[in-house]
């Protein structure tokens, strides 16, 4: 059973679901504009019986508060690291996918202490570029604009490009978190334009090199080498830039896992991902 919180962190209300499971404690943090329900494929693959949980909103995105400014990577790391203080987490496995990999691979880099074991999931240094940009602009369009139902808004995001071909009922609970319904009935997506972009700018002004240099303990890297889109679209992470990560990084094990960035956590990729999270984690708990 999944419960849903708030926790004061930093002068806001940061939302997240806690799943109960078994030790260590899993924190999953999401992409770009994405929610805690990204990660419902994981869960629905049974990622919660093996691990404890907790799934976050970070600011600007779902039921987590929205201010006007502070969408640096330093003011993500101390929200998560406030809401672990708050549950009275030491220390956890960080799990972060996309912008949320990034934020991971902060927190690795800056808070070595409270971080056990790092899981990236499809993000590398150099993530934040033209070509990545160029990728996500279908996705970040919905955002600020007003569609006349939920109806319509489901049905636009079903046409989106990276959904070639494929759709899975369960990203459902994904959109119907990422939707604010009007009391007219009116749909606009939860996240503010103006917050995604100074998160997007503040994320390319860090040295990722120089952060992912820093990073010591044992990480998994998961890469979706499905094209983001029709037949011919390049997928959102190079393959050179994934291996490249995985090297740079002193201890990581780079596994391959099936679907495109967004697609890779429902059906067969969610499945493939928490396999590897298991194989990964308990070999060192047992």
């Amino acid at each position: 059973m999944l419960m849903s919180n708030f926790a004061d962190v930093n002068k806001i209300k940061l939302h997240y679901i806690d799943y109960p499971g078994d030790e260590p404690p899993l924190i999953l943090l999401p992409g770009l504009t994405a929610n805690a329900h990204c990660f419902d494929g994981l869960i629905q693959a049974g990622l919660s019986s093996r691990f404890r949980v907790l799934a976050l909103d970070l600011r600007g995105r779902g039921l987590s508060d929205k201010p006007a400014t502070g969408y640096a990577m330093s003011d993500h790391a101390a929200d998560v690291i406030a809401l672990l203080d708050s549950l009275g987490i030491k220390q956890a496995v960080t799990c972060g996918h996309s912008f949320g990999g990034l934020l991971a691979l902060y927190l690795a880099a800056t808070y070595p202490d409270r971080v056990a074991r790092l899981i990236v999931l499809d993000a590398s240094a150099g993530l934040v570029n033209q070509s990545s940009r160029q990728l996500i602009k279908p996705s970040l369009d919905r955002l600020g604009k007003t569609v006349p139902s939920w109806e319509a808004y489901l049905e636009a995001m079903k046409k989106a490009p990276f959904f070639y071909e494929w759709w899975d009922p369960l990203i459902e609970s994904y959109f119907r978190a990422d939707a604010r319904i009007n009391e007219d009935g009116t749909v606009e997506a939860r996240s503010r334009p103006e917050n995604i972009a100074e998160a997007i700018d503040k994320a390319e002004q860090e040295n990722w090199d120089e952060r992912i240099a820093q990073v010591r303990q044992p990480a998994l890297l998961l890469h979706a080498r499905g094209g983001y889109g029709p037949p011919g679209t390049p997928p959102i992470v190079p393959l050179e830039q994934a291996k490249a990560t995985s090297q740079a990084l002193a201890n990581c094990l780079y596994v391959e896992i099936p679907g495109n960035h967004l697609t890779m956590l429902f059906g067969e990729g969610a499945r493939r991902i928490v396999e590897s999270i298991n194989d990964f984690i308990k070999p060192a708990i047992l």
